[in-house]
Parts: structure tokens; C-alpha cells; sequence
């Protein structure tokens, strides 16, 4: 075998490997510990395929977007939360997605954000793609009869046939000998039905699992390839959209004009007439931006409502526009004129100014309708999303104001990554029923049907909460929360186990006496009873 089949082989083993673990783990729901197990099983595989090139492909940092995927895997073991579970697999495929497009482009971590994006999409198609490539270019199968076990395929297949029947008689004898053996065959073959759902799983896993593992192993010759295909793939980094000219590159751009390029004066003029709008909505409603609960309490036609939904669009507005355009906006201006760049970045940096603004006043509305009503996911979230985009928002005055705009992509994800560990530590459906709870005793409603409708991270802070809660809303919460979470408890098994589902059950279990006072039914009592136990 060449060079070329063995990695190959090695790949394809792999996949079928992952294929096979994926099927046996991550069927069990809802996820749990299957999801770091096979996430770590894919990790071992890499590392172990990479061999000579795994110093190549983790340096730079790679080994950090490897350890950031298998703590994000690690995450879905941790917490119950359907919102933070999908946060934590988006990090995960990002993780692994930089990782792939870092070794098959030699993509840094200075780079433009369309490159990051790109570059992310670019490692989805091939993963998708590159197992074609795996089993037809890289694995010579002609050479296959010579080598390994390949050659005694044809005699192993022929052991099978012989022995099938040999199987049927002696099991048969074996069933009728024993129950306990009866049983487990049984419970074996008990899913024969599903048989083709087992079958398409494991071919989808290890199809996949082939592309990416493919898109890394066989990264040197794909950047050659690339590096040769034309024009476009030699391009310097000064000539790449995002990437600031360094060194050499330098020289010739600041005399050259980008063929993509408009002046500053049409740029000038934009941003203008936008800090004039931004500066005259800000000025006119400066009292209605900061008023607070005084002004919608003087107001006969204002709601907490209404303040709040205002403030939550003026953010998305700012979320959605003013990035793009004033990012669009230093990309197109293409040339390195002193005079321009001083021009665009007080422009910018008074439109960021001004943003702010709108976004400090939307924080203060959220807090305040959050006071007034309570604390849900959407509300959290949505605070946990203006904390973002307001470090991307310092962030790009730090890198693309002071002409570092190579470093503002990195910057951006490291602090969406940041921005969503923190949710995992600060457990947002626990916060969310302490918050509750305190404004229920603070003589304001409770909804306890949102509260028992959260995951099981929130479950030990309503047991905690019982005492305090009157006995419809106690009674409430054990036939929606508890009896739920026992019915998941029959069907849990290893694969499935979470720390969060865990600690409620132990929660659960040192209040059975308390809900026992509470249920009237013996059914119920005795579900409870076993949960409890």
C-alpha cells in the first residue's frame, strides 16, 4: 500500500469506528454524558490519525479549539437546559469548524470575519463532501487483496456461512436451556424493527465523521491543491478582505487603490448623515431613553410593556446595522491613507458612541421590566446577547478603530464563547426561578406553570421555594415538574446521565416527605416515593 491508502484506511476505520459509538450512544435521550464520550472519542481519533502532523495542526492555538469543543461537549452532561445545550453544540461545530479550516487553509487567528465565515462554511460542504474523496482518491482498493486482512476477506466471509447455521442450532439449545439467556436474546433482537433506523445512524456518523476527519488528515495536499488552482489562492495577506497589509505587503498598498475601493468622501458622507440621525434621536429622546419607572408611571399611555419592547428593537437595530455597515464600510474604504483612516475613525467611533448609548438605555428598560415582571429565558438571554454585542462593540473601537482589524473576528468569537461559558456557571433556570420566587414574596405574582416548565437545572431551587408557595401552586409544580422528571428518571440509562438531573432527583429526594404531604393520590405518591429512592 502507498502513502496515501494507509491514512486513508486509518480514516476509514476511524469513521466506521465513530459510526458504530455514535449509534450505541447517542440514540439514548435526552443527551447527556453520550455527548462528551463520542465528542472525546472523536478528539482520540484525531489526535491519533495526525501522528507526524499533529504539532502541525494543534500549534497556533489548535489545541485550543479542540479543548474549547470538548468542554462545550462536556457541557450537555453538566446542564439540562434545551437553550443551553443548543448553545453549547454551536460552539462545539464552530470549535471543531476553525480547527478543520486552520489546517486545510492555514487559517490564523488574525484574519478577517468574512474569512471566519468562509473559512466555516467552507469546512461544512467539504464535511459533507470529502468522504467521496476518501473512499475514491485517497484509499488505492486495487491494492487492497495484497495487504492485511483484506486478502482473507473471501475466506473470513465463507467462516460466517459455514458457522450461521451451526449459531441457530446450538442458541436454539442454549434458549430452551436457560432463561436468563432466553431473556437476553430476546431483548437483543427485541428491536429488530429498528434495524434500518441503526443502520442509516451509524452510515450518516461515519460519513461525517470521515469528511472532517478526511478535511484534517489530508490537509497538506488540500493546501496545495488550493495554493494551485489560480490567481485567487496566492493572493498575499494584504490582498485578502478583513486582513490588515503587514510588512512588505505594506509598501505597495498604501500608494495602490483597491479596485473594490470608494473614496472617503462617499464614505465620510454615509456615516455623517447616520451620526446626525443616531445624534438627533438621542438628543430629542434623551429623557425618554433614561426615564426609567418615573416616566412610565407619569405617563398615561405608556406601559412597562411597551418601554421595554422599544428598547429590546432599538438594540436589534443596532445589532443587526451598525457592525455590518461600519465593518462594510472599512473594508471598502481599501487604501491606507493616514488623512482617511483618521476621517473614518472619528466618524465610527462617534457612531459607536452614539449605539451605546441606545444600548445602555436598553439595558436599563430590560432591568426594569424584569423588576416589574419577573425573569424569563427569552429576558435573560436577551441580556446576555446586549453583554455580547457590547463587548464586540469595545472591542471593535480597540481593532478596527486603532487599524488592527485582523484581530476583531477572533475577538468576537472568543467572547461569544466566553459569553456562554458564563451562562453555564451562572445556571440560568435556577437564577430564573430564585428571581421569581423572590417577587413572589415580595407580593407579586408567580407564574408557576413557566416555572415548572423549565429544565431540571431549575428543579433544587424550587424545592428550595416550596415552603414559600402556597399549596395549589406547591401542588402545581409536584404534577408538572417532579412527576415529569420521574417518568425521565424510569427511562434514564449511563448514556444518558446528567449532573443537573442528578442533583434534582437528590433534591427531590430530600423533600419526599414534604410533597407526600401535598399529593393525594397513592399513585402519585408512590411515583414520587420511587424517585425518591
Amino acid at each position: 500500500m502507498n502513502e496515501r491508502t494507509k491514512p486513508g484506511l486509518r480514516a476509514i476505520e476511524a469513521a466506521l469506528l465513530l459510526g458504530v459509538l455514535g449509534d450505541g450512544l447517542l440514540r439514548a435521550e435526552p443527551w447527556g454524558l453520550n455527548v462528551p464520550l463520542w465528542t472525546g472519542a472523536l478528539a482520540i481519533a484525531l489526535v491519533v490519525l495526525l501522528a507526524r502532523q499533529r504539532r502541525r495542526v494543534l500549534a497556533n492555538g489548535g489545541h485550543w479549539l479542540l479543548l474549547t469543543a470538548l468542554l462545550f461537549a462536556s457541557s450537555i452532561a453538566w446542564r439540562d437546559s434545551k437553550t443551553l445545550n443548543v448553545l453549547a453544540l454551536f460552539c462545539v461545530i464552530i470549535a471543531l469548524a476553525s480547527l478543520a479550516w486552520r489546517a486545510t487553509s492555514a487559517g490564523t487567528w488574525l484574519t478577517g470575519i468574512a474569512e471566519y465565515v468562509l473559512g466555516t462554511i467552507t469546512v461544512g460542504v467539504n464535511t459533507f463532501f470529502f468522504g467521496f474523496a476518501l473512499l475514491l482518491r485517497e484509499v488505492r482498493w486495487k491494492e487492497m487483496p495484497k495487504a492485511g486482512w483484506m486478502k482473507n476477506a473471501k475466506s473470513i466471509l465463507l467462516g460466517v456461512i459455514i458457522a450461521l447455521p451451526l449459531l441457530l442450532i446450538f442458541g436454539s439449545l442454549f434458549v430452551s436451556a436457560d432463561a436468563g439467556f432466553e431473556h437476553m436474546v430476546q431483548r437483543m433482537f427485541s428491536t429488530h424493527e429498528d434495524i434500518p433506523g441503526h443502520i442509516m445512524l451509524t452510515l450518516i456518523l461515519a460519513w461525517v465523521s470521515g469528511g472532517f476527519l478526511h478535511g484534517i488528515v489530508f490537509a497538506p495536499e488540500l493546501k496545495a491543491a488550493n495554493d494551485s488552482e489560480g490567481p485567487s489562492a496566492t493572493l498575499s495577506m494584504s490582498e485578502r478582505p478583513g486582513v490588515e497589509p503587514t510588512g512588505m505587503d505594506a509598501a505597495p498598498q498604501a500608494s495602490a487603490r483597491s479596485p473594490r475601493a470608494i473614496g472617503i468622501v462617499e464614505i465620510g458622507t454615509t456615516l455623517g448623515l447616520l451620526n446626525m440621525l443616531f445624534l438627533t434621536f438621542v438628543l430629542l429622546q434623551l429623557r425618554y431613553l433614561f426615564g426609567g419607572a418615573a416616566l412610565v408611571q407619569a405617563s398615561d399611555t405608556l406601559t412597562f410593556a411597551e418601554y421595554y419592547r422599544r428598547g429590546f428593537f432599538e438594540l436589534v437595530t443596532a445589532a443587526t446595522l451598525v457592525v455590518p455597515i461600519l465593518l462594510g464600510a472599512h473594508w471598502m474604504l481599501g487604501d491606507s491613507n493616514a488623512k482617511h483612516q483618521r476621517i473614518f475613525r472619528l466618524l465610527a467611533g462617534l457612531q459607536v458612541v452614539l449605539v451605546l448609548v441606545i444600548m445602555v438605555s436598553a439595558v436599563r428598560r430590560m432591568l426594569l421590566y424584569q423588576s416589574e415582571y419577573g425573569l424569563t429565558e427569552l429576558r435573560l438571554y436577551t441580556t446576555a446577547f446586549m453583554a455580547w454585542l457590547g463587548l464586540v462593540f469595545i472591542w471593535f473601537s480597540l481593532t478596527v478603530l486603532r487599524g488592527r482589524r485582523d484581530r476583531f473576528a477572533c475577538g468576537a468569537l472568543v467572547a461569544g464563547f466566553l459569553i456562554i461559558a458564563a451562562l453555564h456557571m451562572v445556571n440560568p433556570d435556577a437564577l430564573i426561578v430564585r428571581v421569581n420566587v423572590a417577587h413572589a414574596r415580595a407580593g407579586r405574582s408567580f407564574d408557576v406553570n413557566y416555572a415548572a416548565s423549565l429544565s431540571a437545572d431549575g428543579l433544587p431551587a424550587l424545592m428550595d421555594a416550596l415552603p414559600s408557595l402556597n399549596a395549589d401552586d406547591r401542588r402545581r409544580i409536584i404534577e408538572m415538574k417532579v412527576l415529569a422528571a420521574a417518568a425521565v428518571h424510569q427511562r434514564d440509562d449511563w448514556r444518558t446521565w446528567n449532573w443537573s438531573r442528578a442533583r434534582g432527583r437528590y433534591a427531590v429526594q430530600r423533600n419526599v416527605d414534604r410533597l407526600r404531604e401535598v399529593i393525594d393520590s397513592p399513585r402519585d405518591r408512590w411515583v414520587i416515593d420511587s424517585l425518591g429512592h
